[in-house]
């Protein structure tokens, strides 16, 4: 497998990935940056585009979503709670939703899913070869902001012991949807986040 990064425009910056696995078939997360970054990637890997998951729904995540799915015509993975068609959340009704604990075969690759909402109701975090996918669920020292529609800090803390308690290594990368990356490990050592009791 290679891993892509690649960076939304300013002044949010979110961060987005491209898998290419076997057959250099591709899968994006979170496809903020335009079509453009992602043709030259793409392009560039001799990849064709196999999916589009969504850690979740929020309008900094999928910036560049419309554009390339109607390049690629591929499906979108994303939960149905945050798909709702609105200026937070534009994406609307046709993309296919996650199971908890299940594990998708795209593009060769393995992708395990674990439901962590809080961020919003319909925030996922995406585990692959290593890489812990967060979105705004977990960052670096930090957590998403829980004050937005659908947010729940009660929630949050829920997830965020069910991170702690995945069967993962310590060395198991983090990629946020914002900011620099960890380590599961670090995490559980340092954020305090990831040792709040729930209220």
């Amino acid at each position: 497998m290679k891993v892509f990064h690649l960076n939304g425009p300013a002044p949010l910056e979110t961060n987005s990935f491209v898998l290419v696995g076997e057959g250099n078939k591709a899968v994006v997360i979170d496809p903020a940056p335009s079509l453009a970054a992602f043709d030259k990637l793409l392009e560039g890997e001799g990849a064709s585009l196999e999916a589009i998951l969504l850690t979740h729904g929020h309008y900094d995540h999928m910036t560049g979503l419309p554009a390339l799915q109607k390049r690629w015509s591929c499906p979108v993975y994303l939960d149905p709670a945050d798909a709702r068609g609105t200026q937070l959340m534009p994406a609307g009704p046709g993309t296919l939703g996650y199971t908890d604990g299940e594990t998708l075969s795209l593009a060769g690759l393995s992708i395990t899913t674990w439901h962590t909402p809080g961020h919003s109701r319909g925030s996922w975090v995406l585990y692959c070869e290593g890489l812990l996918f967060t979105g705004d669920t977990l960052f670096a020292g930090d957590v998403g902001r829980t004050d937005l529609a659908g947010g729940s800090w009660q929630e949050m803390c829920q997830s965020l012991a069910k991170l702690r308690a995945l069967p993962l290594p310590d060395d198991t990368q983090v990629l946020p949807g914002h900011g620099p990356f960890s380590t599961l490990g670090e995490e559980k050592a340092s954020n305090p986040y990831l040792n709040v009791k729930e209220n």
